[in-house]
């Protein structure tokens, strides 16, 4: 036997019984290897049929839920002339913060700030359904619950429909806020996949979905209510009978196509709902407690690197949602912008995230995600200086385009992150979770941020809100020191 390298390193076969058998061996390896290669070929083309099919089934729910923002002003000054008892009380929480921080009494800000103490319930519920629908996905699969929740979605948008006052319009978006797991659920799908590469890419897609819903939805909401204003009809009743048929036909597409992406083994082996109050005590959801609790808790080095990311997104988007939220007020105290010029500025921000996202978000490798996080972030402090600054329309969309590139790379690349944490059984839990955080940012950071805007001026919140973003930073940092098992 040579083993002094090259050909000769394996023993040569002296008799012809030999050479068969060397040669049957051979065939063996490569007949295994193709099979191995058609296992690999069916699991890409299971993830791909799943990834598309998501894609769709969120792009739907996108467009229903997005169709009511450029109608909120129109709908808040329709309940104002009828006096309803649930506008006036929201009202006068609306007129003791405007008060409380000096907001000028102008029908514009009034509206922004009516419509954010909405959106800051809506973000509450969220923040309380979305770790219970994840933590139930696990045990009963994510299809049953996707189905349950545009159900719920549904009869939400039904109510709309036929509401004749606040209080109607209210129980609307509370149900909404209830029912809106779609997207944990989605991100959870994704989170299912095998293959780290593909869920970077549906994370990165579940993010054009959302680029092109917010987009579109909101564009289609403005001229179908233009529309419905020469009919005997409520000027709200068109769109939301095109989300209620957005919601119908998203339901029939997840019925149809969707298949169940959660196994029955795994299902079969849940631990069960474990203790309820992790999945709604506040400091609980920070700690990801529901996930340790379980028989195969990940080890104490993957929980706190769990725990980090988690507290930046939760900074991230505190910070990213605060500043979003007063945008609308620099822009029409600074250059007064119409409607029109918002609805053209918000469109000028999707088309960008769409456009990074489909061309460079996407593509992100596995183990690139917290260099591309990191680089997104750093981008958007001079996007925010820049904004903050500007007292040219030019100056504006520079620091805009700065904050789109950030906006669309920060949120999928967290979720591929976080979506590697847990195991089978835990992946609706974990995502559930995220999204709480999230949820939870986005209902405190608008409050926090108006509060800064109003008192110390615009200059002033979007720099200190621009430095803030150090914190993510250094907690990025911190998870990309952290050792795994």
């Amino acid at each position: 036997m040579n083993c002094g390298g090259g050909f000769n390193s394996f023993e040569t076969p002296h008799r012809a019984s030999d050479l068969l058998i060397v040669r049957s061996d051979v065939y063996s390896v490569r007949g295994m290897s193709a099979v191995n290669k058609s296992v690999e070929d069916g699991g890409s083309f299971f993830s791909s049929k799943v990834i598309n099919t998501v894609f769709i089934i969120l792009l739907l729910d996108l467009l229903g839920f997005t169709l009511i923002l450029p109608l909120l002003p129109s709908i808040l000054d329709h309940y104002a002339q009828t006096g309803d008892v649930a506008y006036q009380w929201l009202q006068s929480v609306v007129e003791w913060f405007r008060e409380a921080v000096g907001v000028p009494l102008e029908k514009k800000y009034n509206s922004v700030l009516f419509g954010g103490l909405i959106g800051s319930l809506f973000s509450l519920l969220q923040f309380l359904s979305s770790p219970v629908t994840g933590a139930l996905s696990d045990q009963h699969g994510r299809r049953p619950l996707l189905l349950l929740t545009t159900l719920g979605l549904m009869s939400s948008y039904a109510v709309w429909a036929v509401s004749r006052s606040f209080s109607m319009f209210l129980l609307f978006r509370v149900i909404g806020g209830v029912c809106k797991g779609n997207v944990s659920l989605c991100t959870a799908i994704m989170a299912d996949l095998p293959c780290p590469k593909a869920r970077n890419r549906g994370m990165a897609m579940i993010g054009i979905a959302f680029s092109l819903g917010f987009t579109v939805g909101p564009l289609m909401g403005a001229y179908l209510s233009i529309g419905s204003r020469n009919t005997d009809n409520v000027f709200y009743q068109i769109p939301a009978l095109l989300a209620l048929g957005f919601s119908a036909a998203d339901l029939l597409f997840i019925w149809l196509m969707l298949p169940e992406t959660l196994s029955k083994d795994v299902k079969a082996s849940s631990s069960g709902f474990g203790d309820s109050w992790d999945l709604l005590n506040p400091l609980a959801l920070f700690q990801f407690s529901a996930v340790t609790r379980t028989e195969d808790s990940p080890s104490k080095e993957r929980m706190q690197k769990l725990k980090v990311l988690g507290l930046v997104y939760f900074c991230y988007l505190f910070l990213f949602s605060g500043l979003e939220f007063t945008l609308s007020f620099l822009t029409h105290q600074r250059f007064h912008f119409t409607g029109m010029q918002q609805g053209k500025m918000f469109f000028f921000i999707g088309i960008i995230m769409a456009l990074i996202q489909g061309g460079y978000a996407r593509r992100i490798k596995p183990g690139q995600q917290l260099k591309a996080v990191r680089m997104a972030i750093i981008t958007l402090i001079p996007a925010f200086i820049l904004i903050g600054l500007s007292h040219s329309v030019t100056m504006l969309y520079i620091g805009l385009a700065l904050y789109s590139f950030a906006a669309a790379v920060v949120v999928p690349c967290l979720s591929a992150l976080v979506s590697d944490h847990g195991s089978a059984r835990q992946k609706g839990t974990v995502m559930g979770i995220l999204r709480s955080l999230g949820a939870l940012a986005r209902a405190l950071g608008p409050v926090i941020s108006s509060t800064v805007y109003w008192i110390a001026g615009a200059e002033t919140c979007f720099l200190f809100s621009s430095a803030a973003f150090v914190l993510p930073l250094v907690l990025l940092n911190t998870a990309a020191h952290l050792k795994e098992d």
